[in-house]
């Protein structure tokens, strides 16, 4: 098979992140031989306590020993095959190319040394010695394809063509002529310019496989790559003739009609290429892209897309990745909703645990505020994606609304369950924000505090968790220090919002801060839209504590007709002072 060209990526060539394994030795024993001057005592103790400090992982021993060993005997090659590896290690390029050059000289029948000179050249990018280096190789082992893999990928480095297809050719005599080897040798003679020859090549590998419809439709591609149309126009009519639902076939021809500026007779081809069975999907929604893609920079017709979509779709047993395409173009152009929604419905028919577009249904649901159908849709969704947190948080969210509050409890608490690492803080956060509003409400404030630093700590700047926690402390008088802290963080950030204003003026309040919370309250007056009878009623508790006692009473009784029922309120315009 040919592979890309990686630099050095010589398979037969063994190597670590350091460099080269330090467990490959060279084709010979790591003994020096017992001829010429490495029968010299002194060299055979140094070289064997190098390769005994190697084996320890004593590196630095091992690397002065050798260096003595080369001393002693110039003519070592496994000592300046092992020094190299050294060299590279600290990143000494000049050094590690000398020694391992050195090596294969002194031993040009090592293998071993040639193809770690081979890898250290390519690593270096020395490509004219590393051919020269492997094609010396391949000359003693011509059954070598990897050897030639690497040859092919260093002339196509170096532009040289022509050694290319040599190379390519070199291949096919040994694991035959087939579609990649005559494909790539096809393209080699484009880039050098010879057209005739590609076309030739393609036809070669036609006329031997001539039973195999793809090796023709290859022939008519590269026909059709090289400006003979009508050539490759007889070659699609035959492939079709003799097969009509090949679809490389009805590709190549639709190709050819596009080309040859015949839009209608394309528009049908690709009609027939989306509603033939054997088309991949993939090739399907590529088509679909590219016809999208088209239609967007020019008519802009959405009608012919979704026409498209539709055939597709009303065909027995449709592919849910078209249906969810259909969907996403159907956002793209912002068609009506209803139409999209049947769509996903249909989506869900196909892959009932499709979650993203039960989502995108919920999404739906809840913009038109109908908080039912969205119950409905997580609770659906949960049998086909039990760990799909979202569907717990809309259906938790969905029954608080709706003031059930065991309901949303329930399904915040089967959340909490499938919370990982990986799930999306902010609905985490709110997981524990709306669990917390739901302690308080049935009087456990203390879990209730819980859950809202289980939020805080997923997303410290959750503004509503922020503003409830500090008023639900202030309630109780309790950490007036840290709610006020954690109130001014809302005001901060969103500083007209009427509800912080007035939580940060009332643990001002608290903490007997009047004059200040004075400030807060006048501002939340003057941002309350809703005329809040809590907020009015606080601003009367303020001014009071400030001795401004008519505007206490004036706001006390704007309150009481806003909130009949609050005994407290009658007290405190009775009494003429604050009421706990």
């Amino acid at each position: 098979m040919i592979v890309g060209f990686v630099l050095g990526s010589l398979g037969v060539y063994a190597q670590t992140d350091a460099g080269i394994d330090p467990n490959l030795s060279p084709q010979v024993s790591t003994l020096p031989p017992q001829t010429s001057s490495h029968n010299s005592q002194t060299y055979s103790v140094f070289f064997l306590e190098a390769m005994v400090q190697r084996q320890k992982g004593n590196s630095d021993a091992a690397f002065d020993l050798l260096r003595h060993c080369v001393e002693i005997d110039t003519t070592a090659s496994e000592a300046y095959f092992f020094l190299s590896q050294y060299y590279d290690e600290l990143k000494d390029k000049e050094r590690s190319l000398a020694c391992i050059r050195k090596a294969a000289a002194l031993e040009p029948e090592n293998e071993t040394y040639l193809e770690t000179l081979a890898q250290t050249d390519i690593m270096q990018k020395n490509y004219d010695e590393a051919i020269s280096v492997t094609e010396q190789l391949y000359s003693r082992n011509k059954d070598r394809v990897d050897l030639l893999e690497t040859l092919y990928g260093l002339y196509q480095h170096q532009e040289d063509y022509a050694h290319a297809v040599d190379v390519l050719k070199r291949i096919e005599l040994i694991d035959g002529k087939n579609d990649r080897l005559s494909y790539a040798m096809s393209g080699l003679y484009i880039k050098m310019g010879e057209k005739d020859a590609a076309i030739a090549e393609m036809k070669a590998l036609s006329d031997q496989y001539p039973n195999d419809l793809m090796y023709l439709g290859l022939y008519g591609d590269m026909l059709m790559m090289n400006d003979e149309h009508e050539k490759a126009r007889q070659i699609y009519e035959r492939i079709l003739a003799e097969d009509p639902n090949n679809t490389r076939g009805q590709t190549s021809m639709m190709t050819y009609l596009r080309l040859q500026q015949q839009s209608e007779q394309a528009d049908s081809m690709l009609n027939v290429i989306l509603l033939n069975r054997n088309t991949p999907t993939e090739q399907k929604i590529y088509l679909l892209r590219q016809e999208i893609q088209a239609n967007e920079s020019s008519s802009r017709d959405s009608t012919k897309i979704l026409n498209l979509f539709h055939k597709m779709l009303a065909q027995p047993e449709p592919d849910v990745d078209i249906a969810t395409l259909c969907a996403a173009y159907m956002e793209l152009k912002q068609m009506p909703r209803d139409s999209i929604a049947a769509v996903l419905e249909r989506i869900l028919v196909l892959a009932p645990d499709n979650a993203a577009a039960r989502l995108q249904l919920v999404s739906f649901a809840w913009s038109d505020g109908d908080r039912d159908r969205v119950i409905d849709l997580c609770r659906a969704a949960r049998q086909y994606n039990p760990d799909e947190m979202a569907f717990y948080y809309y259906q938790g969210i969905a029954h608080y609304q709706k003031g059930e509050n065991a309901e949303a409890m329930s399904a915040f608490q089967n959340g909490i369950g499938v919370i990982t690492e990986d799930s999306n803080p902010a609905i985490v956060s709110d997981f524990y924000a709306v669990m917390g509003d739901l302690l308080h409400q049935e009087g456990r404030s203390r879990e209730a505090f819980e859950a809202y630093d289980s939020c805080l700590m997923h997303t410290p700047d959750n503004i509503m968790c922020l503003n409830n926690y500090a008023y639900y402390l202030s309630e109780l008088g309790e950490q007036l220090d840290k709610a006020e802290q954690m109130s001014y963080k809302t005001i901060k950030a969103d500083p007209l919002n009427a509800t912080y204003l007035d939580t940060y003026a009332w643990i001002l309040f608290m903490q007997e801060r009047y004059s200040e919370a004075k400030i807060y309250i006048e501002q939340a007056l003057q941002n309350d839209t809703d005329s809040n009878a809590v907020i009015t009623e606080h601003a009367g508790d303020i001014y009071i504590k400030n001795n401004d006692v008519a505007r206490a009473l004036s706001l006390w009784k704007e309150a009481l007709q806003k909130s009949p029922d609050n005994k407290k309120l009658f007290r405190k315009i009775k009494l003429k002072k604050y009421v706990k």
